[in-house]
């Protein structure tokens, strides 16, 4: 193997281009051309690829987002498009690829490496850490310390207003955000896709809190069944139906995604990318490069993809037990 390229897809993450360093140094140093694909599927099946070398990656190990930028791809979806993808990494003489992003970046991967036998390794960005695989996904750390800091904040105001405040954080499928925020801000309820707590649980929590607290932070997960935070807020207020309490809303939103990744996210990134480039070249494909107990462990896309990464039920427990 010669030549291999790196791309990043989906959301972006803090970390990813810790992880984009990463690959490229650690290609470098192997003798390998390295390639990055700008605007990820996008970009594969528009040919917009660009040699990669040391100076390309200078100074970005401190910044978010993705220099190789991201975009959603319809047509790579397609046959054709996939088709029009290969052609271009071929015309480029790319033997190996390295696809950092979630779990629609690694279906897309595994597709394209069984259609045309391209050997793809994996990088898990994302901030959501739902990927099976490995203990933390790139982004995760940072997104954790950005909903916290916000959270720390709201707090100042509902202990000064005596206010009840539903914060919704980023979670579509998980709760990984929401419970590890929850336990570190203090968060009186947490509710996550992964557990139904119904509208009257929630009613019942916050009367019985009521009695030792005069203000209450909820954090909610944007995908849990009871609906978003604002959602939940008004089903709420309906069951109290008490005016003398004061009940408002704030949704972080795409906060959460951007801002210099931390020290977590910078090493994490880091060893993935090395990984990624290193079993590459030990021949190893349709697989993502993680991190399991301090240690570099390749998991197969079709695990990666088809497998839950539960919440740890004790995260839970902890949240009852502090709340009181």
């Amino acid at each position: 193997m010669k030549k291999i390229a790196v791309f990043t897809s989906g959301g972006d993450a803090p970390g990813m281009n810790a992880c984009i360093r990463a690959v490229v140094r650690t290609g470098i140093y192997h003798n390998l051309d390295v390639y990055g694909i700008m605007y990820g599927y996008d970009g594969m099946i528009n040919g917009d690829i660009k040699k990669m070398y040391t100076h390309s990656v200078s100074n970005i190990v401190q910044r978010g987002g993705t220099i190789l930028k991201s975009a959603r791809s319809e047509e790579f979806r397609t046959k054709e498009g996939r088709q029009k993808a290969y052609e271009q990494l071929k015309k480029h003489g790319i033997e190996g690829l390295v696809a950092i992003g979630g779990d629609g970046t690694f279906t897309g991967a595994q597709i394209l490496s069984k259609e045309f036998g391209i050997p793809v390794i994996g990088c898990p960005g994302t901030i959501d850490n739902d990927i099976y695989g490995t203990d933390f996904t790139i982004g995760f750390d940072t997104a954790l310390n950005t909903a916290l800091e916000a959270i720390d904040k709201v707090r100042d105001t509902a202990a000064a207003h005596d206010r009840i405040f539903f914060i919704e954080v980023m979670g579509r499928d998980s709760g990984y955000i929401a419970v590890e925020c929850g336990i570190g801000g203090g968060a009186e309820l947490v509710m996550v896709p992964e557990t139904k707590t119904s509208i009257k649980d929630v009613v019942k929590s916050l009367k019985g809190l009521r009695k030792t607290k005069t203000s209450s932070i909820v954090v909610v997960a944007e995908g849990d069944e009871e609906g978003g935070a604002a959602e939940i807020m008004e089903k709420v207020k309906k069951e109290i139906n008490n005016d003398e309490l004061d009940f408002k809303v704030t949704t972080l939103g795409h906060i959460q995604r951007g801002g210099n990744p931390t020290a977590k996210d910078r090493i994490l990134g880091s060893w993935c990318g090395m990984a990624a480039v290193e079993g590459l070249m030990q021949g190893k494909t349709n697989c993502m490069a993680g991190i399991v107990h301090e240690e570099v462990v390749y998991t197969d896309f079709n695990d990666c993809i088809t497998k839950d990464k539960p919440l740890k039920k004790d995260y839970l427990k902890l949240i009852e037990i502090l709340s009181i």
